[in-house]
């Protein structure tokens, strides 16, 4: 399936041909814009000069990766953490799926599989690791048995709760709105 998020066409094509572009991307979203989160991917390798290699981005010297992250406009709101945690997650890649990042995935036998291994990646908890078990199954089409169980309600048909479910700007609106309402609901039952 080709990625249609709201973000530079480019940007999409990455994410499209490059396993590991993905990958990043979600690593990313957490405290910034879902376009910013899938659009730095792209800005990474533009600021590279190429399409990086997990085993390259294992390796980089990690003042040097910062340095990249933080050039203004940064990749992340919080630069220096975030190039350090994207090259935790690629030196996994490295050491357990051969630097390759669609072999997280490729031959995975079912969903709590593929759960538990995105779930072992450093940053990501269930919910994260909930997500990218939806996205890869809704617009990455991994479906191995019981993905969508693994996903939780994020696997669910329609759902609308993360960018699994963005495909245009009238889904990225029902996403945010959804958002919107669940913050509310979670700020209403603390008081």
């Amino acid at each position: 399936m080709t990625f249609s998020l709201p973000i530079d066409a480019e940007a999409n094509a990455l994410l499209d041909r490059d396993p590991l572009a993905v990958l990043v991307g979600l690593t990313l979203d957490q405290q910034i814009t879902m376009e910013k989160a899938f659009t730095s991917p792209y800005v990474l390798a533009q600021r590279l000069g190429h399409e990086p290699t997990a085993a390259e981005l294992a390796d980089y010297d990690p003042d040097e990766l910062i340095a990249i992250f933080a050039k203004p406009p940064a990749l992340h709101r919080f630069p220096k953490a975030m190039a350090a945690r994207v090259q935790e997650v690629c030196r996994v890649l490295v050491d357990r799926y051969d630097g390759e990042a669609a072999a997280l995935w490729r031959d995975v036998p079912t969903g709590a599989e593929l759960y538990k291994r995105i779930f072992a990646l450093p940053g990501f908890g269930k919910q994260k690791a909930q997500i990218f078990v939806a996205l890869l199954g809704k617009q990455y089409g991994v479906q191995p048995p019981g993905w969508r169980e693994a996903a939780g309600g994020y696997g669910e048909a329609d759902s609308y709760r993360s960018v699994a479910d963005i495909v245009d700007d009238e889904s990225l609106a029902r996403v945010r709105a959804n958002k919107k309402q669940m913050k509310a609901e979670a700020r209403a039952a603390k008081s």
